[in-house]
């Protein structure tokens, strides 16, 4: 099995409730459609219900089963309004008028536990929808960082887990300093630990190995490696390694001169950079012929993604596999 067709046998009910602030998009129409007849969720779409319903006409979806909310008629858009004034500050009629908005309303949705994940991004800048989720949602407790994270499949690659190796951060942090890595590092081992009941190995990545390098740039991957592991004694985290470093055991074994639980065996890679990730990411994928499933954001209270700009159907409804996983495992067993 793929990794999705994996976490599609994994998934328990069909009752997770998906909100998508971006609801007369196509693609996002098709796969509310999708995820409804595939039961594996029940999709919420937000926007006006005139124009969702002629844009599934126009593409000859069926919204049957798909929930539709149109904010400035929802009576529950002055219920939430009381409380998203408490929680940013606003007067309560301003509340009411941002409330009005889909991708508060929709954050608002889910943070009242009407929703039990979300998905935006296809038409929002992610800056707007990062804002928004840690606005109205907020962080995980004792992660002030949020980061996104991909999950790739590469063919050729023979890890303790298969092929499979998850890789962050891949959509957010330019230049993340110490802090920001083991907040990235942490919240990655969650994700893992959550959504695929994989023991995390992590590794920080870095153009040098065990201060081969005494560049400011690998200097800071090491102290983000001290700080991840002050915080979380118990995690597998280990670094500043370069990647071959981090999954191949015969480099391992020549390259890192003393014991290491992650290198050669790592299955979470923590890059330094957005450059890096990015640059890493489309190398797999266009050179590698890897597929990649994300970006799932990471760090906030409830799972949240950040759609690609222009996602289409089958992306959407991959991403939504990882929401309805992750809300899964949030929810008392």
């Amino acid at each position: 099995m793929t990794f999705i067709e994996e976490q599609i046998s994994k998934i328990k009910t069909n009752t997770t409730v998906i909100v998508y602030p971006e609801g007369a998009e196509p693609d996002i129409i098709k796969a509310a459609e999708q995820l409804v007849c595939r039961r594996l969720a029940s999709p919420v779409l937000i926007g006006e219900r005139n124009k969702i319903m002629e844009k599934a006409a126009e593409i000859g979806a069926d919204l049957a089963g798909v929930e539709l909310i149109n904010p400035k008629e929802s009576p529950k858009t002055a219920v939430y309004a009381e409380t998203f004034a408490k929680i940013c500050g606003f007067p309560e009629t301003t509340a009411k008028i941002l409330l009005k908005r889909p991708l508060y309303y929709a954050a608002m949705m889910t943070k009242a536990g009407d929703a039990d994940c979300m998905a935006a991004g296809i038409i929002t800048e992610t800056a707007e929808v990062v804002a928004a989720y840690k606005m109205i949602l907020g962080m995980e407790k004792g992660i002030i960082t949020p980061s996104c994270i991909s999950i790739v499949e590469a063919p050729g690659f023979q890890g303790e887990e298969g092929g499979l190796i998850a890789m962050s951060d891949t959509a957010i942090n330019e230049n993340p300093m110490s802090e920001e890595l083991a907040d990235i590092a942490i919240s990655s081992a969650r994700t893992v630990k959550k959504l695929l009941d994989w023991m995390p190995r992590v590794a920080l990545l870095s153009f040098s190995t065990l201060a081969s390098s005494g560049h400011e740039c690998a200097r800071k991957v090491a102290d983000a490696v001290k700080l991840a592991q002050s915080r979380e004694p118990g995690l597998l985290i280990d670094g500043e390694m370069q990647l071959d470093t981090a999954v191949s055991p015969e480099v391992a074994k020549r390259k890192f001169t003393r014991p290491s639980q992650v290198a050669g065996r790592a299955n979470v890679l923590v890059f330094p950079n957005l450059d890096s990730s990015n640059i890493g990411i489309k190398l797999l994928q266009r050179l590698g012929n890897a597929s990649s499933s994300g970006g799932i954001l990471q760090g906030f209270s409830k799972p949240v993604c950040d759609l690609s700009r222009g996602a289409n159907a089958e992306q959407v409804v991959r991403n939504a596999v990882m929401l309805i996983r992750l809300s899964e495992a949030q929810k008392p067993s």
